[in-house]
């Protein structure tokens, strides 16, 4: 400590340096604006069969990477860009490339009929359900799931019952495997129903406990009362 001299020792013109030096330090920092981060917008997809090349012949590890790089593209730099700024026909466009990619993969039509289509913004949520509706067409017993979800979402956060009895109908013709369950199949119903379709929905549920489709006791019960429920209402109609 008896080395260290008191600032009274220091030369002036070093004082005054150092001052200068300091000052110039701070008005640089307060001069300088922060930096704002820019969104960087989605790009145009690759087609399919590069993609596919860049995983070396492994489709599903490459459509699972290029499905997380888009899922994290929201989350940039600084930055979080709401789902609906992100341009939905790229978006859209990148997801037909990875089914494209793996025809198995499960998860783009998860994200698209319960994320993205979440979207307060009609116009994009509805294009994102109609992606989801032309890829369930595809292949209707293993992608019925998510056209399950978007009857809901057009039915109840869209109040679009056109566009949700279009999914339901589309479930009801397409989805005939022996694992598709009862209840997606009568989604139509149910709509027709709230609707106000009284008399449609009740041809339609009498067709299908007459077509002897239905062999659960528990679900031939539960349509049977729904049934006498309709034909009540019809009767109350007229």
């Amino acid at each position: 400590m008896r080395d260290e001299r008191s600032i009274r020792y220091v030369p002036p013109v070093t004082l005054v340096v150092l001052i200068a030096m300091l000052a110039a330090q701070v008005w640089l920092h307060v001069s300088q604006a922060p930096a704002t981060a820019q969104p960087r917008p989605l790009p145009a997809p690759p087609r399919a069969e590069l993609v596919a090349a860049l995983g070396f012949g492994d489709r599903i590890v490459i459509a699972k990477l290029t499905m997380l790089w888009l899922q994290s593209f929201d989350n940039q730099p600084g930055i979080s860009i709401p789902f609906a700024a992100l341009d939905y026909t790229r978006l859209i466009r990148w997801l037909e490339v990875i089914v494209q990619v793996d025809a198995r993969a499960q998860y783009p039509l998860l994200a698209a009929s319960r994320i993205y289509a979440e979207v307060p913004d009609p116009a994009r949520a509805g294009a994102m359900l109609d992606f989801v509706a032309r890829a369930f067409l595809d292949d209707p017993d293993r992608r019925w799931p998510w056209l399950a979800h978007a009857v809901y979402v057009a039915k109840h956060r869209l109040h679009d019952p056109d566009r949700a009895l279009r999914y339901a109908t589309a479930l009801a013709t397409h989805a005939t495997g022996p694992e598709v369950p009862g209840w997606a199949r009568q989604m139509r119903i149910f709509v027709l129903e709230d609707m106000g379709e009284l008399e449609a929905a009740k041809v339609l549920l009498g067709g299908l406990l007459d077509s002897g489709r239905i062999t659960d006791p528990h679900e031939l019960r539960f349509l049977s009362q729904r049934l006498a429920e309709l034909e009540a209402r019809v009767r109350d109609t007229r």
